[in-house]
Order: structure tokens, then C-alpha cells, then sequence
């Protein structure tokens, strides 16, 4: 990649509107999460309550994607965002109202992350309309460096704020970024007309989705080296145990949840920034295989600075997510974007939500270090058919020229 393609990518009016926006929403989001939680258990004490508020935040996203993400085909992009950032204002400044009964409170959570799959199902398919190709890929890592870094910083502040000004106040300030938010795609993004209209050919539900993404190889591949995402997120859902088991207080288990969102951040920069497109793409099978490895060492070398060290390792190797992320969406039809990105990011969340619950069950039998030795032996045994279907489907598609850089990427593969 270019020495300046992150400068290039920020000097496109549109694409720094969606980053603003993408980041006031995130730092919103991540307040208000921390807010309802606080919330949950001041009013019934119950740890179940509790949890089961904060996952309204993330369950939608399944139900949400498949059946809303076709929005993002059908309507102007840049119209769905404002709507949806609006209605979400609405619905959580009612959320902010003291005393809203809890039932009550859970749904209105519940319709608002419901929004949230067409609003992240447009922006992201809007992304590669506005961003020239030869700098798309830095705008997909920007986004991402930005999402990481605003969850650490809103996870560490978010106690400190929720405190300052209460629950009612924070939740205010999280109604009122999906306002500014909506305001900011209002001002910077120009109207692009709908990729397709309400009577092209009369297909566009989940299953002509699904069929698309079923029938490309490459689609197919890339989606599953990113749900090896199942394994490599176990280490988060096992933090707590792992140091209490090594005889650390919750400062640690801070430590230990940070750890690989910290390597995340090293990884993308130095991944994106001093990797060639087709460099990037060609160790996206290897590196997906790789970020599983440190597990099974966490499994046989124990000890929090050792867990330190290779949670961030795992981290870092998974900075190909980016990569496989970009070059999913540059595949997938602009008139069908929406509605596959909605079905992949559900089947992303149900791996993600799956592999800590199948960690913590496995933890409860073999103990936390035996738990994350099979996460990291499954996650290489399972990288390893995804890595070669991805270069098997390359290949096919022409996209690898043996003794070359690449056919397509060679006119933007330059090093920096």
C-alpha cells in the first residue's frame, strides 16, 4: 500500500463523513452499553437481568441482518443511514427517561440495535462508492483502527463517565450521537440513488442473498476465514476465570480483555501499512490459521504475562480480518451489498456468540488453559481447509497468475 493512502483516503470529503459519524456512533454506543448495565442491576440487583439487557445490545445484529440488511440495496444508502440514526435517537432518549419501566426499557434497546443492521449493512456498501480502489482497503482500516480504539476508550471511560452524570445523562449522550451522527452523513455524504430499485427482477430477500453468497467461492471462502473469529475471540470470555485461576485481581482481568483488541490495533496499522493489496491477500489463508496458534501456547505456557503476551499475538494475526472484510464487500455486487453484508455479519455474530459459550462449557470440564488449547487446535484445524478454499477459489477466478504478483492486483501492488 501506498505511503499515503490513509492521508488519500481522508482527503475524500464523503469517506470522513462516514468515519465521523462511524466513530460518534461507537463512542455513543459503547456509554450507553455501559450505561444500561449499570442501569440493569441498580434496579433488580440480578446478574442475569443484567446480562441479559447488555446482550440486547448485540443479539439483534442476528435477526436484524438477514431480514433488514436488503434495505440497504432497496432505498438511497445515505437516506437509510440518516433514518435509521434518527429513529435510534428517538428510541433511546426514551430509554433515558427515569423510571421507564424495564420491560418497556428492553424493548425500545432491543428495536434501536435492530436498526442497526441497515444503517452498518449502507455504510458499509456505500464505502467502496465513494473511495477510489487504490486507497479502499486503508479506508476499511481506518474504519476499523477507529471501532477498536473508541471500545477500549469507551470500555475504560465508561464507568468513570456513567458515574459523573448518571444513567439518565448517559444515555442522553448516547441518543444524542446517533443525532449528531445522522447530522454529520446529512452534511458530508451527497445523495447516491438506490442500487436497485423496488422492481428489479423481484428478488432481493435473504435467500437470494444467501444464493449469491452460496454459489461464489470467493464469498464463500473469505466468510469462512472470518468466522474463525469463533476461536480466536474464547480468550474475552474466559479473562475473568483465567485470572482468578492464576491467583490476579479484576485489574488483570482488564488487562487480559484489552489484550487482544490492543493487538488488533498494532496488527491492522502495520498490516495495511506496510503490506502490498496483493500481499495482504495472498497471507490471508496463512495468518488465519497462524491467530489460532497462540491458544494452544497459552494452553501449555500459563501465567498472566505469558497470556498477556500471546492474547495480543493472537490479536495481531488477526488483523486479516480487515483485509478479508474489504475484499468481501468489493466482490459482492453494489446492488446486492446490503442484503449479503446483513446475512454475513449475522453468521459473524452467531460464531463469535457460539464460540464463548462452547469456551466457558469446555472450561467448566477441562479448566480454562484446556479450554483454550482445544479453541486454538480446532481453530487451526478448521483454518486450514478455509485457508486453501480461499487460494483454490483465487485461483479459479484468475486472480493468481503462478510466478506473479497477481493478475488484478498487480497495478496497485506497490510497497510503500
Amino acid at each position: 500500500m501506498e505511503s499515503g493512502a490513509f492521508r488519500h483516503a481522508f482527503a475524500v470529503t464523503e469517506f470522513r463523513a462516514l468515519w465521523g459519524a462511524m466513530a460518534v456512533v461507537r463512542a455513543g454506543t459503547q456509554l450507553g452499553r455501559v450505561a444500561l448495565a449499570v442501569l440493569a442491576y441498580e434496579r433488580t440487583g440480578s446478574a442475569a437481568v443484567t446480562a441479559l439487557v447488555y446482550a440486547l445490545t448485540l443479539v439483534p445484529a442476528l435477526v436484524g441482518g438477514p431480514l433488514l440488511g436488503g434495505l440497504a440495496d432497496r432505498y438511497p444508502r445515505r437516506r437509510l443511514i440518516v433514518g435509521c440514526g434518527l429513529a435510534r435517537a428517538g428510541l433511546i432518549a426514551l430509554v433515558a427517561v427515569p423510571g421507564i419501566p424495564l420491560p418497556v426499557l428492553c424493548a425500545l434497546v432491543f428495536a434501536s440495535q435492530l436498526l442497526e443492521s441497515p444503517a452498518v449493512a449502507a455504510q458499509m456498501a456505500l464505502t467502496p462508492d465513494i473511495l477510489p480502489e487504490d486507497v479502499y482497503q486503508a479506508g476499511i482500516a481506518i474504519q476499523h483502527l477507529t471501532s477498536q480504539i473508541v471500545s477500549l476508550a469507551g470500555f475504560a471511560a465508561g464507568g468513570v463517565l456513567v458515574a459523573a452524570v448518571g444513567t439518565s445523562g448517559s444515555l442522553t449522550f448516547n441518543a444524542a450521537a446517533f443525532a449528531l451522527a445522522a447530522l454529520i452523513v446529512l452534511r458530508g455524504v451527497r445523495p447516491h440513488p438506490a442500487a436497485r430499485t423496488a422492481g428489479d427482477d423481484g428478488r432481493g430477500g435473504p435467500l437470494e442473498g444467501l444464493r449469491l453468497l452460496v454459489s461464489d467461492h470467493r464469498l464463500r471462502s473469505l466468510l469462512a476465514l472470518a468466522m474463525l473469529a469463533g476461536f480466536q475471540v474464547v480468550p474475552e470470555a474466559l479473562a475473568a476465570p483465567y485470572a482468578a485461576g492464576t491467583g490476579q485481581g479484576t485489574a488483570m482481568v482488564g488487562l487480559l480483555m484489552a489484550a487482544i483488541p490492543v493487538g488488533n490495533v498494532l496488527g491492522v496499522f502495520f498490516f495495511t501499512r506496510f503490506c502490498s493489496t496483493e500481499a495482504r491477500l495472498r497471507l490471508l489463508g496463512p495468518l488465519a490459521c497462524a491467530a489460532s496458534a497462540p491458544l494452544v501456547a497459552s494452553a501449555l505456557v500459563p501465567g498472566p504475562v505469558a497470556a498477556l503476551v500471546l492474547w495480543a499475538l493472537v490479536g495481531m494475526l488477526g488483523a486479516y480480518q480487515v483485509t478479508a472484510n474489504a475484499e468481501f464487500v468489493r466482490i459482492v455486487p453494489t446492488e446486492r451489498r446490503g442484503q449479503v453484508l446483513g446475512i454475513a455479519s449475522a453468521a459473524l455474530v452467531a460464531a463469535q456468540g457460539l464460540g464463548m459459550i462452547a469456551g466457558g462449557l469446555l472450561a467448566t470440564h477441562l479448566g480454562v488453559t484446556g479450554a483454550l488449547g482445544v479453541a486454538g487446535v480446532a481453530g487451526l484445524a478448521a483454518g486450514v481447509p478455509a485457508a486453501l478454499a480461499w487460494r483454490r477459489a483465487r485461483a479459479r477466478a484468475g486472480e493468481v497468475v503462478p510466478g506473479t504478483a497477481g493478475r488484478r492486483a498487480a497495478p496497485r501492488d506497490q510497497a510503500p
